[in-house]
Formats: C-alpha cells, sequence, structure tokens
C-alpha cells in the first residue's frame, strides 16, 4: 500500500531539487558572463575602481571569443578593423571603426569575432556607477 505522506515528502523533495538546479544555473550563467573570466586570452583589466573597469582587449586575426556580457561603456579603438558580433538569439551584425574612434556602447551580451586578417585591438571603459543610483559627492567643510 502506497503512503501518501511519503508521497508528499518525494513532491517536495523533487520540486526543492528543481529549485536549487534553477538558483546554480541562474547564479553560474552570471558569474560566466564577465569577458575576463571566460575569455581571459583576450581580455585584461588595466586599471580597476568603485566605478570603472578599464579593459586592454586583443583579438588575432580571425579568433573569436565567447559569449559574454559588458555594461555601458566607452570604446576606443587602437586600429581599423571589423567584427561580427552574435547575440544570445541567433543573431548577428557587422560592426566596423577606425583607429582612433571612440565610441559609446550600450550594456550587451554578445559572441565577438575579428573578421580580418590583423589583429583587433581596443580600449574598453565600463561603467559601474549608474547615474540614478549615485550619491552627490560629498562637500568640504565650509562649502554651501
Amino acid at each position: 500500500m502506497i503512503d501518501v505522506a511519503d508521497l508528499g515528502k518525494e513532491k517536495h523533495m523533487r520540486v526543492l531539487s528543481l529549485l536549487c538546479g534553477v538558483v546554480t544555473l541562474a547564479a553560474a550563467r552570471g558569474a560566466a558572463q564577465d569577458p575576463v573570466k571566460v575569455d581571459p586570452q583576450h581580455y585584461k583589466v588595466e586599471f580597476e575602481n568603485a566605478q570603472v573597469r578599464v579593459l586592454r582587449i586583443r583579438y588575432g586575426p580571425h579568433e573569436k571569443s565567447v559569449m559574454h556580457t559588458h555594461p555601458a561603456g566607452v570604446a576606443v579603438f587602437l586600429n581599423d578593423n571589423r567584427a561580427k558580433f552574435t547575440f544570445p538569439d541567433g543573431k548577428s551584425v557587422e560592426r566596423e571603426w577606425k583607429a582612433g574612434q571612440a565610441l559609446w556602447l550600450p550594456a550587451e551580451t554578445h559572441l565577438p569575432e575579428n573578421q580580418t586578417d590583423k589583429p583587433l585591438e581596443l580600449i574598453l571603459t565600463e561603467l559601474k556607477v549608474h547615474p540614478a543610483s549615485s550619491s552627490k559627492p560629498k562637500r568640504a567643510r565650509g562649502e554651501p
């Protein structure tokens, strides 16, 4: 004979196991999207503080990365180049730029691929502080 109390415990354990799995996957996905952690071959931290992280990015000819995420920031391109960016939904776009060009980049998740026979090099300053959440600067003594 089947004990109804045992069925309830079994169902509870299955739900708990499923929930633990979902939380673990979500945490792993969030951590795995940092390009410095998932692709250190191409991404190097040059400077970091509470407001920004400055990355030096270098891909050899026709090299590609893995899917990762960047917060909004400013890129300064060190050479002329062209790259293909594939997004989580499978769509892709080609982008090109000139040496010395500076661009504002919104936050994005992508997989980049150098489309040329020369290295792709840039400096990316990622913003950490969101304007809505930043606090007012502290005033010096005697300031109004």
